[in-house]
């Protein structure tokens, strides 16, 4: 990302952001390339804040063919049959992100995330992943984790009126503006199966809820061998048995994760678009932080519930070595 100027069209384009963040993090948003897993409502709106904000390029991948269930949270997809018919998800809204900025380079990747090499990702400087099993979240992160250059590593994941964002940066460092001077930071991050297996019995007890809670139907999914999101409320019994066992063997009061919170996740098999638009939009900044490497990013959880319209902000690492 380093070494090429603004071109004029670029600086004329993106004035507006140029006099916010600086020429040089807009030069730095305009070289890098980000890949996207899973187009679903989150994902969508950090799609479109991105491509407007003017990255250099922009890979989808999604394979699945779209459905009138996809309406309900994607608005790149155009309500007529005709022109979505037999096309994949990751093709329509492709189009579409390409009328937002055509200065942006928007492409299409088919396959599955999990089988691609790591010269795959070595092509990146950001990947969000979202709509993915347990598994296959710890596998991309650590292909990411693998590489000899630094790529920040999102998971999105975004059910009925709740949202969560998992940030790993790794070694990142920073600038921030301190008063009237800039002070230079760094924060090391865990990967994401390293964070959640941190002992929920040492988390302070103001932890989230949210955060356990996502932990619940996680490993549900993955112990029935269920996509994300593959969840109904007949599964109800099941899951509270999961989480009365994950808290007794974590030495977790039950009532700190409630039911009726578990079987909201349940039954929110659809995503709840206000909620898609907050979370998608903490996302676009978190990622151009990450990108310009200006202002403080958040370590390493962010949880949304509208049910009391709070953002939480939640650092998750190991205390015996920091990340």
């Amino acid at each position: 990302m380093d070494g090429e100027e603004l071109t004029e069209q670029e600086t004329a384009l993106y004035d507006r952001q140029i006099r916010v963040w600086g020429a040089d993090a807009q030069r730095r948003l305009s070289k890098s390339h980000i890949l996207v897993y899973g187009m679903k409502g989150t994902v969508v709106e950090f799609c479109k804040n991105i491509v407007l904000a003017g990255v250099g390029s922009l890979t989808l991948v999604d394979d699945r063919l779209v459905t009138e269930e996809a309406f309900s949270a994607n608005f790149l997809i155009p309500p007529d049959e005709n022109v979505y018919s037999g096309k994949t998800i990751a093709d329509v809204c492709c189009h579409s992100l390409k009328e937002f900025n055509p200065m942006v380079r928007v492409l299409v990747e088919r396959g599955d995330l999990s089988s691609f090499g790591a010269e795959f990702y070595d092509k990146f400087d950001v990947v969000v992943i979202s709509c993915c099993s347990f598994t296959k979240k710890k596998l991309i992160n650590e292909k990411c984790r693998k590489l000899s250059k630094r790529v920040a590593f999102y998971i999105v994941d975004c059910r009925d009126s709740c949202g969560e964002i998992f940030v790993d940066l790794q070694n990142h460092k920073y600038s921030k503006q301190k008063l009237e001077e800039t002070v230079e930071c760094q924060l090391q991050y865990p990967g994401f199966e390293e964070a959640i297996s941190v002992p929920w019995r040492v988390l302070p007890r103001k932890t989230a809820k949210l955060f356990f809670a996502m932990r619940v139907i996680e490993q549900f999914e993955e112990a029935e061998g269920r996509g994300a999101g593959e969840i109904s409320i007949a599964d109800l019994p099941a899951v509270l048995k999961l989480k009365k066992e994950l808290c007794e063997a974590n030495s977790l009061n039950a009532s700190h994760i409630p039911d009726t919170l578990l079987e909201r996740l349940i039954m929110g098999a659809r995503e709840f678009p206000p909620v898609c638009a907050i979370i998608g939009g903490i996302l676009g900044q978190e990622v151009i932080k990450a990108i310009s490497g200006k202002g403080d990013p958040l370590k390493n959880f962010f949880f949304f519930d509208v049910m009391d319209g709070k953002g939480i902000v939640e650092d998750i690492s190991n205390p015996e070595t920091g990340s």
